[in-house]
């Protein structure tokens, strides 16, 4: 099956349909953060910091930077966004950027593979972007929407994709090194956005043989409950084919379905990593001892 390999200076990690399912903590976008645009644009970087920190311990696998401040030196900020991260975390990161001087800026100054986040169907992206990622050796998110827009058919949403993959081809960039993103619609505004994209995931899987990533909590706009609801979408992308999913890891029913959906694909041996983040501690005076449980035969 595909397999995605990313990397940091420290750690390399790969995003697949056997691997454990890959958290990309989206928590570094100034985007709706006036408080975190402002200290950027003013050479603040200590909630950058404290972000990619908190992330990481609540079980973020890889981060995604973004920098795209209005009237801002993105350029220049993404960089010294990612250097600052890296020097902090040693998770592998997303470089996130519509701007394409500023995706080579955080390329240049990056340790390890990168995953460039993102490019589109649109010809004249795909001629810029995808040099740049053949040029450092990245990966790319490709995005199903081109000239036309966001089609609400799964059928074209596919022929994007597969379009993407094939001209990532051509410019010597793996099929492995091309993770889709769906486009995940509101499904309180289109009822069968949700049903939509678990079959749109699945085609992706077994037809193109790509992972796929999504932004999760697209999902669940304008929605009562959105952590529940992300929650659910999750564990069921999980279980259709998706890989990657850029969200919010210190949303407890988020990480939770994750987790639980990796027991349930069969990448958590054992169950460790859930047994290790909730089992309960010995009560105080047992000595650490457990109660043993038997089992009683039934009678006929």
């Amino acid at each position: 099956m595909t397999t995605t390999r990313i990397s940091s200076h420290k750690q390399d990690i790969t995003i697949g349909f056997d691997s454990p399912f890959c958290v990309i903590g989206e928590r570094i976008n100034p985007t709706g953060r006036k408080l975190l645009a402002a200290e950027m644009a003013a050479g603040d970087f200590s909630r950058v910091i404290a972000d990619a920190v908190a992330q990481v311990e609540a079980g973020a696998t890889m981060l995604d930077v973004n920098a795209g401040i209005p009237m801002a030196d993105e350029p220049a900020i993404l960089a010294k966004s990612i250097k600052l991260v890296q020097e902090t975390v040693d998770v592998p990161l997303a470089i996130d950027s519509s701007i394409v001087e500023a995706l080579e800026a955080g390329l240049a100054v990056y340790q390890g593979k990168a995953l460039v986040n993102s490019v589109t169907g649109e010809e004249e992206r795909l001629e810029v972007v995808l040099p740049l990622v053949k040029k450092y050796g990245a990966a790319v998110v490709a995005i199903s929407n081109d000239e036309t827009g966001i089609s609400e058919d799964v059928n074209v949403r596919f022929d994007v994709a597969k379009k993407i993959v094939e001209r990532a081809e051509d410019y010597g960039v793996p099929r492995e090194d091309v993770i889709v993103d769906p486009l995940i619609m509101p499904v309180g505004a289109i009822n069968l956005a949700g049903r939509t994209a678990l079959d749109l995931i699945g085609r992706l899987r077994h037809e193109l043989k790509v992972n796929t990533t999504c932004g999760a909590s697209n999902i669940s706009f304008g929605l009562p409950n959105r952590h529940g609801m992300n929650a659910a979408f999750l564990s069921m992308a999980a279980g259709a084919g998706m890989t990657s999913a850029i969200m919010n890891p210190l949303h407890v029913e988020e990480i939770t379905a994750i987790m639980g959906a990796n027991v349930m694909n069969g990448v958590d041996p054992e169950c460790r990593h859930w047994i290790s983040k909730f089992r309960e501690a010995p009560a105080e005076g047992s000595g650490g001892r457990e109660r043993r449980v038997t089992r009683r035969r039934s009678r006929a």
